[in-house]
Order: structure tokens, then sequence, then C-alpha cells
């Protein structure tokens, strides 16, 4: 069967993943954005416009009928502006799949995180909420059984914005002594942005139930150890790793998260149950498969679309240089 998919966004990381994949599958695939970030893939039908905008929603909605919308591009906005998207869709779109995210889930019980746990709320503040918003805005008009919502722990792979795995990469290629963040067994769930894709057109397509899914890798199966370890041996073995406490890095100024990317702020981070996507054929490659493609594609000359996050990331030398000298001291 050759769908009809509408992809919002669809120029850059996930929604470039997404459209890629929808056309080797010989699907119709339109695409609406602005045009500033990146051009369209050949072969797509682009629609150019902006979500904020109702006149080019309408005029977006006149391009109708699909099979799905996937909704790639909802994390920047505010949930009025996805549930005006939304609105505009909902008489010419069979589904709705939305890209949220794992920060949409409240503080809950011990132990992984599912798709049952409670929400932020509408009062709350932070990306969060507005997630949770988003989600409830589209599951408000498209109804449950025509909604899909994906939520993504971390999204890594060839063409990442954020460049947390491209700075791993590149401080390991720089070598020489590098601080790591503390237990090396700790489990990481990233997920590759093309199993995201892959995901996220089997769900367009098959017909089925609609639902919430948490999509990440397998508890357990993916290590912060295995992921500093494979970016140094990519690179050519240049560099060694300091592993180091996070309460003893955190003394000497080192932020979570940011400085060291993929460190959790909480010790240890909290986990989610990727179990439910499973089950419905979410298949995740090895995360020594993404390093290796990720690294191939920066030496190949590949770069991400520029993007504020892009500088967040990444510890400054000298201020790793001192910290791993204090550490010596301290030995």
């Amino acid at each position: 069967m050759r769908m009809r998919i509408l992809v919002l966004g669809g120029t850059w990381f996930l929604g470039r993943a997404v459209v890629e994949a929808g056309l080797r599958r010989g699907w119709e695939v339109t695409t609406f954005n602005r045009g500033c970030s990146a051009a369209d893939s050949p072969g797509t039908r682009p629609v150019r416009g902006d979500r904020a905008a109702a006149a080019d929603l309408r005029r977006l909605a006149e391009e109708g009928p699909w099979d799905a919308v996937i909704d790639t591009s909802a994390a920047g906005l505010g949930p009025e502006a996805v549930r005006t998207g939304a609105t505009a869709l909902e008489p010419v779109a069979r589904r709705y799949v939305l890209v949220s995210s794992t920060g949409v889930y409240r503080d809950g019980p011990a132990g992984p995180l599912t798709e049952s746990c409670a929400l932020h709320g509408d009062g709350a503040g932070g990306h969060g909420a507005r997630g949770a918003a988003a989600e409830r805005a589209v599951g408000g008009l498209f109804g449950t059984g025509r909604t899909v919502v994906l939520r993504p722990a971390v999204i890594l792979g060839p063409g990442e914005y954020a460049g947390r795995l491209e700075w791993w990469l590149r401080r390991a290629r720089r070598g020489g002594p590098m601080l790591a963040p503390g237990d090396p067994g700790r489990t990481v769930q990233p997920v590759d942005v093309r199993d995201v894709a892959a995901f996220a057109l089997r769900l367009a397509g098959d017909g089925g139930a609609g639902g919430a899914y948490n999509v990440a890798a397998p508890v357990g199966r993916e290590t912060m150890g295995g992921l500093v370890r494979d970016c140094v041996t990519v690179t050519g073995r240049r560099a060694t790793p300091r592993w180091t406490d996070g309460a003893v890095l955190r003394e000497h100024g080192v932020r979570p998260g940011t400085e060291l990317p993929l460190w959790p702020a909480g010790e240890g981070g909290r986990t989610v149950s990727p179990a439910a996507a499973h089950r419905a054929g979410l298949v995740c490659r090895p995360l020594a498969e993404t390093v290796m493609d990720t690294w191939a594609w920066l030496e190949a000359g590949g770069r991400p679309v520029p993007h504020p996050d892009h500088a967040r990331y990444g510890i400054a030398p000298e201020k790793e240089a001192a910290v791993l000298a204090a550490l010596e001291t301290e030995r």
C-alpha cells in the first residue's frame, strides 16, 4: 500500500530521517516547513509555510488528505501552536504521530518509567510541561485511537544537531587524559535517529490502535562506559578516560548533562521502560553502530543544521585540564 504522509519539519535530523525512509518505501511524502534550515530531500512535495500562521495552515490542509501526519518539530513550539496545527489537519489526516519526549513525566515511583506514569500538569512550567500539554492537545482533537505519541529518551546519530555524541567523539579524537563521569556501568538508553524514523513510519502505516510509547534502548543493554569506550575506539584510541565520581566532579564545578554530555543531573538518572515500543516493533541497533556511523558522517564532512543547543555541550579544554590536575593532586 502506497501511503500519503505529511511530515511537519522534514529537512533535518529526525524529520529528514523520516522523510528519506518514507521515500525509500515508495510513499508519497509532503513536507511543511519555512525552507530556512535546509533543503528538502529530492522526491518530496514541499509546502512552504509557518506553523504559527493560521493562513499557512489552512493552505496546507488544502494539499491533503493524508494517511498520517508525522510531527517531528513540535518540541520547539508551545502547546497552543501544536493545537492550532492539529485543528487544521484533523479533517484531512487519518492519524497523527507526535514526537514528544520522556521529559513529559513527573517524578514517578522507583524503577523504570512506564507510559502509565503521571505527566506534568497544565499548571507546571518548563519543557516537559509544554510537551505534555501538546500531547493532550493532539489527543483531544484526533482522539486516542488516531493519536500515536513517541517519547524518545535521547536521539543520537548522523545529523544530530545538539552535538552531544559529536562532542564525545571530537574530545576522544583530541586524545590524552579525558574526564569521564560517574559509574561506567550506568545504563544509558540513546536510540538511533534512523530507528526512531523507522518506528514512526511503522506506526503511521499499520492502522492499529493509537497510544504512547517510550522510545529507548533496552534497560541495561548499553552503558556510559560502553559509549565512551566506543568513542575512543573509533577515533583512534588516543584518549584515556579518567572515570570520576559524579559528586567529586560537581565539587569541581563540572555541570551534569552539558559539560559532560549524557551524564544525568541526578545520581544514576532515571531509566524508562521501552517494553511497549519493542512489542510494537521498535528495533534499536547497538549503540556502537550509532557511534561508528556518526563518526564516519563527521569525517566525511557532515555538519548538523546550526542550532543554539550545539553551544551548550562540552567542557572547555582549559577547565577540563584544571579539573584533571586537581584530581591528580588529591590522589
